[in-house]
């Protein structure tokens, strides 16, 4: 008698209340999985740009509107273009990560001592006089150097070391179609294109544009300044 009274009010509950919670959990997560969502950043690959700690926000309609849950796309609006901070489906492991796009299909991409050619031509560089001083008292070492890089028009900071590494020279490659290229603004401590090669397309999530929050990972302090800072 008392599990037919149990299963009953089940029932009841379900056919109030059930069905509206199902409801609402759906939309939220089609929403975050569809439209917009953030990503915490937990390293420092993309110093000077995103630290770690940093939350960013991801336009996930910036190129399209995917099937929920997937990375089937019903409709595409605009294609992934140099210069843009993209988060994307490592070909790994299929971890979600953020780096910058350097390459689209058909560019040819060389890096000679962590300068970067795109097409046979060498990118142009100048001094980051303002990543110098909003980073170095908590991240600069003596041999680290910031830099404005010049990316067929879109001007954005890299941050580079004098020391030498297996990851500051490679190519050239030829992107594939349907392929990208990808690289972190830390250029000497970033696993990406060169070391897990092109990213497909399809498996890009979105366009992270906006720092959302920001505290420092070790104190987990607010960094006041960065919050709602416009990513370039």
């Amino acid at each position: 008698m008392k599990s037919f009274q149990l299963k009953k009010r089940l029932i009841i509950f379900i056919r109030g209340w059930g069905f509206s919670i199902i409801a609402a959990v759906l939309i939220a997560t089609s929403f975050k999985s569809a439209i917009a969502d953030w990503n915490d950043v937990p390293t420092g690959s993309m110093i000077p740009t995103i630290l770690a700690g940093d939350r960013v926000f991801i336009n996930k309609l910036s190129y399209g509107l995917k099937v929920p849950y997937t990375t089937w796309h019903l409709l595409r609006w605009q294609r992934p273009e140099r210069g843009d901070i993209v988060v994307f489906y490592s070909p790994k492991d299929g971890k979600r990560l953020i780096k910058r796009l350097i390459g689209i299909p058909g560019d040819e991409i060389a890096l000679y001592r962590n300068r970067l050619f795109l097409n046979g031509k060498p990118l142009q560089y100048q001094i980051d006089q303002e990543s110098i001083s909003q980073t170095k008292t908590q991240l600069s070492k003596p041999d680290h150097q910031y830099l404005i890089e010049n990316l067929a028009g879109v001007h954005h900071a890299v941050m580079v070391t004098g020391i030498r590494s297996p990851l500051d020279s490679f190519g050239p490659v030829t992107v594939p179609p349907d392929k990208v290229f990808v690289m972190g603004d830390n250029r000497n401590n970033s696993a990406d294109s060169r070391v897990f090669g092109f990213v497909d397309m399809d498996q890009i999530v979105g366009r992270a544009t906006y720092i959302a929050l920001s505290r420092d990972g070790s104190f987990l302090r607010p960094r006041w300044d960065r919050f709602f800072q416009k990513l370039l």
